[in-house]
């Protein structure tokens, strides 16, 4: 046989030659993807940001753990529950279960696709290949010469990143909803209890007004109007109770709980934590996991516009083959071997596509520029939010401080009457009218109360403040994938990108 020992020496030494070509050839590296801060130096190259914000505040830096500033055991209870529970965060998961997938598939492009082929058969057609019987292990790879493959692998990488950072900023989210939803629950139980209160008052005022009309010291028109006013302030109560039921289903719904209303907010609100170091404008850019997920999607971009170009160019893929056929098939002819083995090599140069290729690099451009614009876009949100919360923090303290003033005068109001009518010089009448006086004057200062601790969760949230801990956070990351670092450990090390 010797066509057979004359190919020997090439499948003993062609293989390993081919293949030491080939990882030389794939050695070019990719081109590295923008830094943050030259994604934040493109983005808002033609916006000032000051170096203070507009509102004044410390520049210290932000607390991390803001949700043990509020000292409420049932809230950081709530909270975690909704972390394990809560749907949205269920899918957000899974999402990042997903881009990881498509890395582990992106990466597995770039390494040998191995398998067996097998054939069997015994009975003949009208040539020998029907009578080949064995099995072949099969190797196929494509050589990476310009990075495609690689800048594929680069930007599911980014993408997971971003998934990632999304995942945190919804874990961060949903414990800033919870907070918020919670704070609007127990308001809406105590608003629920002055209007009750008010009603009772009301109606002791139909009855007195009823009482004076049949002494003839009072007349039809006040009851009428004592009537009309306590039927305004039933209808006010049973707005409340509507109020404070779809106040818990909300947060039930948080919570990944049966929407019955059968959660029991708290009766008093959690009083508001001292304020807030706001750090500087540039810290945010830095510290929000929103805003690195947007970085993160431009440079996944970008790998995008490389993969495009590098499909221009030719691809060079190699295939290898070794196996062992059946001594029946073998016996029919004098020429074969038992043992077989093959190597070959293919390159694909594209001449004409009829432009797609060209048409996939404006698209990647066009998508990377959009990329681009929309970290513009939360970039400038973000630092809008802080803003408006620091502004919020300020006016809503001045409203607390007057409503505050107002409550105390009316209930120094409501003694003096009380007092006026336990000597007889004033009935009762006044004693009940100043006494709802100042159950609106509290109720008004309640609500001014829950928005300051509402924005003040939007603060902590607007800033990137972590709603737990360092150490709190790593305890969590061993069981969820949010507390893993915001960049991954292929990000960390760009040599292994490139």
């Amino acid at each position: 046989m010797p066509r057979a020992r004359a190919a020997a020496p090439l499948r003993r030494h062609g293989p390993a030659a081919c293949l030491a070509i080939a990882v030389a050839l794939a050695g070019c590296a990719t081109l590295p993807e923008p830094t943050g801060d030259q994604v934040r130096a493109d983005a808002l190259n033609t916006v000032a940001i000051p170096p203070n914000w507009s509102a004044q505040a410390s520049q210290a830096q932000v607390d991390q753990g803001w949700l043990a500033d509020f000292n409420d055991p049932r809230l950081t209870e709530l909270v975690h529950e909704a972390l394990a529970r809560n749907p949205d965060l269920l899918i957000a998961a899974a999402r990042v279960e997903q881009a990881n997938a498509q890395v582990d598939i992106a990466k597995a492009q770039l390494l040998p696709a191995i398998g067996l082929i097998g054939r069997g058969g015994n009975k003949p057609i009208a040539d020998l290949v029907p009578l080949l019987s064995g099995v072949m292990l099969r190797l196929s790879w494509e050589i990476d010469l310009w990075g495609r493959l690689r800048y594929a692998r680069n930007a599911a990488i980014a993408a997971s990143d971003a998934q990632n950072a999304d995942y945190r900023y919804a874990q961060q989210s949903l414990a800033a909803s919870v907070a918020r939803a919670w704070f609007v629950a127990t308001e809406a139980r105590m608003q629920q209890q002055l209007a009750e209160q008010m009603a009772e008052r009301g109606g002791q005022l139909v009855g007195l007004a009823e009482q004076r009309e049949r002494l003839g010291i009072g007349t039809s028109n006040d009851t009428l109007a004592s009537r009309a006013a306590a039927a305004n302030f039933d209808d006010a109560a049973q707005r409340a109770r509507l109020a404070s039921h779809s106040a818990a289903r909300a947060l039930e719904l948080l919570l990944g709980r049966y929407p019955g209303a059968t959660l029991q907010a708290a009766t008093e609100l959690t009083p508001l934590p001292a304020p807030v170091p706001a750090g500087i404008p540039m810290d945010v850019l830095n510290r929000r996991p929103d805003l690195y997920a947007a970085e993160r999607r431009v440079a996944a971009a970008f790998d995008k516009v490389g993969e495009a170009k590098a499909a221009m160019l030719p691809t060079l893929s190699i295939s290898a083959g070794y196996g062992r056929l059946s001594n029946a098939a073998v016996r029919t002819r004098d020429d074969l071997e038992q043992t077989t083995s093959s190597i070959s090599a293919t390159g694909i140069m594209p001449i004409y596509t009829g432009g797609a290729l060209t048409g996939q690099v404006r698209l990647r451009t066009a998508e990377q520029k959009q990329a681009v614009a929309d970290y513009t876009r939360r970039a400038l949100v973000a630092l809008g939010e802080v803003e408006d919360a620091l502004t919020a923090d300020q006016v809503l303290a001045a409203r607390d401080a007057l409503l505050g003033q107002a409550l105390a005068a009316n209930t120094q109001a409501n003694g003096q009457v009380r007092e006026s009518w336990r000597i007889g010089k004033s009935d009762q009448r006044a004693v009940y009218a100043q006494e709802m006086d100042t159950l609106a004057a509290r109720s008004a200062l309640l609500g001014v109360q829950r928005e300051r601790l509402m924005r003040r969760v939007d603060l902590y949230l607007a800033l990137g403040g972590d709603y737990a801990g360092p150490a709190a956070a790593s305890d969590a990351g061993s069981a969820t994938p949010s507390e893993a670092p915001l960049a991954s450990s292929d990000a960390a090390a760009p040599g292994s990108r490139h």
